[in-house]
């Protein structure tokens, strides 16, 4: 963790060093890459086999308090 003054110092470090549009930058790249090697988008079947997966986990046992 750190504190907030050591944020600020972070922060104007990273500006000094990469130019005052860093956090600009590096915020709009969110989203943008479009691989088909992220998530479950590449391989439908992989997909289906994971949902398949967690349907059909053992859930917890009942217990009746009553």
């Amino acid at each position: 963790m750190q504190t907030h003054v050591g944020a600020m110092k972070a922060a104007t470090t990273n500006k000094d060093k990469h130019g005052k549009d860093f956090y600009t930058r590096i915020g709009s790249l969110g989203g943008k890459v479009k691989s088909p090697l992220k998530g479950f988008g590449s391989d439908r079947s992989r997909a289906a086999e994971a949902g398949r997966k967690g349907g059909s986990a053992k859930k917890k046992p009942r217990t009746s308090n009553e």
